[in-house]
Order: C-alpha cells, then sequence, then structure tokens
C-alpha cells in the first residue's frame, strides 16, 4: 500500500529526494512534519467551516493553501525519504563556495 502511495505522491516526492549533497536528518524533523501537517489540515478545516457558515468565497483562498501546505507535510511525513525531510526542513550540509 506504501509503495502504490509513493508512486502517487511521485511529483511531490521525486524533487525532494533527487537532490544532490549530505544532509541532515533527525526522526524528530519527521515527527514534528506529521504534527504540522495534522495542524495545517485541522486549520484549513476550521477556516472552511467559518468561511461557509459567514458565506464568504474569498475566504476559500486560505483554506486551499492552509489545507495545500498540511496535506504536502503529511505526504512528506508520511511517505518521504529520510532525504525529502531533510530537504523540507532544508537541513542540507552542502558547501558553499
Amino acid at each position: 500500500m506504501k509503495k502504490r502511495l509513493q508512486q502517487l505522491a511521485s511529483p511531490i516526492l521525486n524533487p525532494l529526494e533527487n537532490s544532490e549533497g549530505d544532509y541532515h536528518y533527525s526522526p524528530s524533523h519527521r515527527k514534528v512534519l506529521k504534527i504540522m501537517g495534522v495542524l495545517f489540515v485541522m486549520l484549513g478545516g476550521v477556516g472552511l467551516y467559518f468561511s461557509l457558515l459567514a458565506d464568504i468565497l474569498a475566504g476559500l483562498f486560505p483554506v486551499i493553501l492552509f489545507t495545500g501546505i498540511g496535506l504536502l507535510c503529511l505526504i512528506v511525513g508520511y511517505l518521504g525519504s529520510d532525504k525529502a525531510v531533510s530537504k523540507l526542513w532544508r537541513n542540507r550540509n552542502e558547501t558553499h563556495q
């Protein structure tokens, strides 16, 4: 099941996983990424509720934004490799010349 989901999410995961250079990964990065994903999706849901309650269509922009960020965090947190998580956190050990 995980392999199939990774194939479906490959347009998101491949650019993160195919980076060059060393990277620094910590298991806490993945945990925080999953927590952030859940919080952003919840924030999008709350925003959707209040946007529909107030009948304001302009409120859908933050809903789409927060939900998209949350889904990105959840996809990388659950399906991404250590390198993808590290690149999303920008924890790469690259030498700049």
